[in-house]
């Protein structure tokens, strides 16, 4: 497999830049040229091997009727553009730019390169070439936190968060709903990073919580170096956006996996036959974008079906992960008792819940 990073795409110029990923099997004429740009190492056992899991999916479903290119490890920011730019002056018919800093690079190279089309992953900014998707990471998010409020004997969970954006505010309140609904004075205890990827703070940050009384860790950052810590400890955790039990077999309870593949063959095909058109689309468990991975086998029985339980209620609507009454932290009434957030709320989450501390 052909690799791109950041400094690469910069220093490449021409034809030379677009080194294509081919499929197996002949299904078009003229190949469709889908890029990739990722904000981390296809190596990262989490967001961005996710990423890369969908893409080989894709792969296998269309054959030759596509040629894909990956470009690895590119900041957010002025460095994104450029890349995105090459990417689209390089004949790239459809483009995925896969963290939420790419949002306004991206919409900046699709309203210049009008005939191609763009998909951003996490953000909310649209255009007629452009469209965003996003996975509801925060319904995998409350299964989680059904089986820490089970399992934590301190009532502390330690979050390892990235940035302060909806998406992570979400997660962090639907773990911590779900965990005060089986231990009412259960507390999660936050921790910010500012970076969705570094390893070495990943595991600082673990260390730091755990020593303020965290007997559980979860993480919206794509390092496998806090489960690590966890099973140094002797303590529990939950991976993100892949199974990452082969680092902690121990410590890793279960994690929500990201299965893009089932978003990129979608939209892909819908390129290739015509249909596609610029959308909004937020998936969840019951589309299949995410999926708990096989739970640990340490987790007892009934956990186990008070985690199911929980994710059954969310696929078919009987319970979702924001039904009232919530209180915020300030002690104020955000829901009443048999009312749901809307996803307008959900997008505009800048507040937690009770028992979260930042």
């Amino acid at each position: 497999m052909t690799r791109l990073n950041r400094r690469q795409i910069l220093q490449t110029t021409g034809a030379a830049m677009a080194l294509p990923l081919l499929g197996k099997a002949a299904f078009a004429a003229d190949p469709l040229k889908v890029a990739f740009v990722y904000i981390g190492p296809v190596g990262d056992h989490g967001w961005t091997y996710a990423h890369e899991q969908g893409r080989q999916d894709a792969m296998k479903t269309f054959g030759n009727a596509i040629e894909t290119t990956i470009v690895e490890n590119v900041a957010e920011g002025p460095d994104s553009e450029r890349v995105i730019r090459r990417l689209a002056e390089e004949g790239h018919g459809l483009i995925f730019t896969t963290s939420f800093g790419y949002m306004n690079p991206t919409l900046k190279v699709a309203k210049r390169f009008k005939k191609v089309r763009f998909e951003h992953a996490t953000g909310y900014q649209r255009a007629k070439n452009m469209s965003t998707y996003n996975a509801r990471f925060y319904e995998g998010r409350a299964v989680c936190g059904t089986i820490a409020g089970h399992m934590s004997k301190s009532g502390v969970a330690g979050y390892i968060a990235s940035f302060p954006i909806p998406e992570v505010v979400m997660g962090i309140n639907a773990f911590t709903l779900a965990a005060r609904k089986v231990n009412p004075d259960f507390r999660t205890n936050v921790l910010w990073v500012s970076s969705w990827y570094d390893p070495a703070k990943e595991a600082d940050a673990a260390k730091a919580l755990i020593d303020q009384g965290a007997d559980i860790i979860a993480q919206h950052t794509d390092s496998p170096a806090a489960l690590q810590a966890c099973e140094q400890r002797g303590l529990m955790a939950f991976g993100q956006a892949w199974d990452m039990s082969s680092f902690a077999p121990t410590a890793h309870l279960t994690a929500i996996a990201n299965k893009w593949g089932v978003y990129y063959t979608d939209r892909i095909r819908k390129a290739l036959d015509g249909s596609w058109a610029s959308a909004d689309t937020w998936w969840g468990l019951k589309e299949g974008i995410i999926e708990m991975t096989p739970y640990n086998d340490r987790i007892p029985a009934d956990v186990q079906a008070a985690a199911e339980a929980t994710r059954k209620g969310i696929m078919d609507g009987s319970a979702p992960a924001f039904s009232g009454p919530i209180t915020d932290t300030a002690g104020a009434e955000r829901l009443a008792a048999g009312g749901v957030l809307t996803d307008k709320d959900l997008h505009g989450m800048d507040w937690y819940v009770e028992g979260v501390q930042t």
